[in-house]
C-alpha cells in the first residue's frame, strides 16, 4: 500500500528562523500517528506544509500529490481540524451543513445529521450560543461526514473539559476511523491519546527525534523501579532518564533486554508522557 505522506529533506524557514530542519519520514495508510513536540518544535509547520498552507523546501507527497501545486485535488481527500474557535459567531448549524454540502463532493449530509441528532445542537443554533465543546461536536460532525482518506488534527481538544475530550476521541474511533483512513494528531494531552495511537513521532527543534510504532516503543523502552541497593548496578546500564518516586529511583532504559532489567526491580512500559519528558529534557530550558 502506498504511503499517505512521504517527506524527504523537508525544511521550512520563517525569515532566518529554521522551523523544520531537513525532515524525512513516511506514514502508511491505516495508521493513527501522534506527532508530539514542545511549543515551537515545528509540528504545526509540518502539518501546514502537508496541507499546502505554507511553502517549503524539499520533497513532500501527500496521497501521492504535491501540496504546493496540487492542493485543490489533495483537499478532496483531506480534512483538517485545528483549534476549534474559528467558525463565524453568526453561523447556524444548518448553514454550516449547507456550506460543506455545497463545496465538498464527498460530504454525506445524512451522516452529519445523524451524528448531530445525538448532541444538544439544533439546526438553528448559532456558534455564539455554543460552548466550546459544542463547537467541537459541530466540527467533528462535518468532518466525519466527509469520506476523506487523511484527517489532520492540530490540538483539536484544546481548552475542553475531560468529558468532551474523551467523547471526541471515542467518536473519532467509532464513527470515522477504519483501515483505509489515516489520522495525524498533535496534542499536549498525550495521556489521553495514548490508547488510540498506532505510531509515535517526537519532534524537537524541527527534527524528528523518535519515530516508531507503538509496538516497537513497547519493546524498545522499559521503566524500572529500582531499590536503593541496586541503583548503582542499574545506572551502569546507562538509563536515558532517572527520577525519584516514593524514595525509589525510576529509571528509563532504551534497548536494554527486559529480562536483564527485571533483575534490578519492577519493570513496566513507560507512558508516552514520561517517555516524552525523558527525551525532551533540556528543550524547555
Amino acid at each position: 500500500m502506498n504511503d499517505v505522506i512521504s517527506a524527504r529533506n523537508l525544511s521550512k524557514h520563517y525569515g532566518k528562523k529554521l522551523a523544520v530542519d531537513n525532515l524525512s519520514f513516511t506514514i502508511p495508510a491505516g495508521r493513527i500517528v501522534g506527532l508530539i513536540g514542545p511549543n515551537g518544535s515545528g509540528k504545526t509547520t509540518t502539518l501546514k506544509a502537508a496541507l499546502g498552507l505554507v511553502p517549503f523546501e524539499g520533497e513532500l507527497k501527500v496521497l501521492g500529490l504535491d501540496p504546493r501545486s496540487q492542493r485543490d485535488e489533495l483537499m478532496e481527500n483531506v480534512c483538517f481540524i485545528a483549534d476549534v474557535a474559528i467558525l463565524p459567531r453568526w453561523l447556524k448549524v444548518k448553514d454550516a451543513i449547507d456550506f460543506v454540502a455545497g463545496v465538498h463532493p464527498k460530504f454525506d449530509r445524512a451522516k452529519a445529521e445523524r451524528y448531530l441528532a445525538h448532541t444538544k445542537l439544533s439546526p438553528s443554533m448559532k456558534v455564539k450560543e455554543m460552548s466550546k465543546g459544542m463547537i467541537v461536536q459541530l466540527h467533528l460532525a462535518l468532518v466525519m461526514a466527509i469520506d476523506a482518506k487523511l484527517l489532520v488534527l492540530d490540538e483539536p481538544t484544546l481548552g475542553l473539559d475531560i468529558l468532551y475530550r474523551k467523547q471526541f476521541y471515542q467518536n473519532l474511533l467509532e464513527d470515522y476511523f477504519d483501515e483505509q483512513k489515516t489520522i495525524i494528531v498533535t496534542t499536549h494531552q498525550v495521556e489521553e491519546i495514548e490508547h488510540i495511537l498506532t505510531d509515535l513521532m517526537f519532534i524537537r527543534d524541527g527534527r524528528i527525534v523518535l519515530s516508531a510504532s507503538m509496538d516497537d516503543v513497547g519493546e524498545r523502552f522499559c521503566e524500572v523501579m529500582v531499590p536503593a541497593d541496586k541503583a548503582e548496578a542499574a545506572r551502569a546500564l546507562k538509563p536515558i532518564d532517572e527520577r525519584q518516586v516514593f524514595g525509589k529511583s525510576v529509571m528509563l532504559f532504551d534497548g536494554v533486554p527486559r529480562a536483564q532489567l527485571a533483575t534490578l526491580g519492577e519493570t513496566r512500559n513507560p507512558g508516552i508522557a514520561d517517555l516524552f519528558v525523558a527525551i525532551m529534557k533540556g528543550t524547555y530550558a
